[in-house]
């Protein structure tokens, strides 16, 4: 669509540089060609930073081109995605559209759409901060952890989860065998620190936390430590994900007394659980309990995710049929949370699976 409009442009202006005779003006549209060429066309070229028609063209180079040109210009090299007003396009940053997504996709977690919010908000806002952000998200399978983690992505970066600024780690996947931990040390701290080079704000994301051996988790711990840098690398502009099930159990039963006593879940405050959160998790088997993350203080955040209830599931439900476009009415939508597993045996209050199977059971009751 572009390619003939630009290749003239480019031509008009090259010659408008050969009449002020200004040979920086020429490397003007050459970096432009060498910009399509490399990452559009993806020809067979390595960039020079050292090249002068490899770098961006300076603000002053443009006194000898007319506003109509610089105006084609910027326009067409913005639309490549290679220009914003946050200086790196990568980065978005977008607090409001994490708010609303937070109050309005995310069901049953008052203290979780709280917490995730204030912190990423507070840190973002703070460019100043002595240490990186490191957060715990604990819960059962399908309360949402994940399904946060993810929100965040999408409203920080462009690209979401695929974003070279963005990793996730998955224990049992990415590091299965405890024989080869110190293998996945050394390539754990090159991953990290290579992306904190290329991005200046990035985002890790470890599932199933609990899986990972205490010495991996050591391993990068002073990337989460209060330093001004790490072999000359600063990582006081990234964040930490912790995704794990431990305190499910403990979560679930604060729940389970707030309902007994007649008391609104929406009045469990984080006093009531991030204390219990923090003490099991230190008690806890597995590598996360024993690392120096914990004995070092170094979370800021337990973040609990309550188990959802039945009213919940049919929230769920209802988004589930508005993402594929389709509309549900209540009775659908009652057959579909009836269609849950609920706990515990007697008060059958919270759903086993919580969401995560939402999306998928729906296909029963399609026409």
């Amino acid at each position: 669509m572009f390619a003939p409009w630009l290749l003239l442009l480019l031509c008009s202006l090259s010659a408008e540089a050969h009449f002020f005779q200004l040979d920086s003006l020429g490397n003007v549209s050459t970096y432009y060609f060498n910009y399509i060429y490399c990452n559009i066309w993806e020809g067979d070229c390595q960039p020079h930073q050292d090249d002068d028609t490899q770098q961006v063209p300076s603000r002053d180079l443009w006194a000898g081109f007319s506003q109509d040109y610089i105006s084609l210009l910027h326009q067409w090299y913005c639309n490549l995605g290679q220009c914003c007003e946050s200086g790196d396009c990568r980065i978005t940053n977008n607090i409001t559209g994490l708010a609303f997504d937070l109050q309005t996709k995310l069901h049953g977690q008052h203290l979780a759409q709280s917490v995730v919010l204030k912190a990423i908000q507070g840190f973002i806002n703070n460019p100043e901060s002595n240490k990186p952000l490191t957060l715990s998200f604990h819960g059962w399978s399908g309360t949402g952890k994940n399904f946060v983690a993810r929100m965040i992505a999408d409203h920080l970066y462009r690209d979401g989860v695929k974003s070279e600024c963005v990793r996730l780690f998955i224990a049992p996947f990415h590091f299965p065998h405890a024989r080869l931990v110190d293998t996945y040390k050394g390539q754990l701290r090159e991953a990290i620190r290579d992306m904190v080079l290329r991005c200046p704000q990035t985002l890790f994301i470890f599932d199933e936390a609990e899986k990972l051996h205490p010495g991996l988790i050591d391993a990068i711990k002073p990337y989460m430590d209060h330093y001004d840098n790490v072999d000359g690398v600063s990582y006081r502009r990234s964040i930490f994900l912790f995704l794990s099930n431990i305190g499910g159990a403990t979560i679930t039963d604060v729940a389970l007394d707030f309902w007994h006593s007649g008391q609104n879940r929406e009045d469990i405050g984080m006093e009531d659980l991030e204390h219990r959160l923090r003490t099991e998790t230190m008690e806890s088997q597995g590598g996360f309990a024993q690392s120096e993350l914990m004995s070092g203080h170094l979370i800021d955040f337990f973040v609990p995710f309550l188990p959802l209830e039945y009213r919940h599931v049919k929230l769920c439900a209802r988004d589930a049929y508005a993402a594929r476009g389709l509309e549900s009415d209540e009775a659908t939508l009652d057959e579909v949370a009836k269609a849950m597993l609920y706990f515990p045996k007697e008060e059958r209050l919270f759903s086993a699976q919580g969401c995560k199977s939402v999306p998928q059971r729906i296909n029963f009751f399609l026409p």
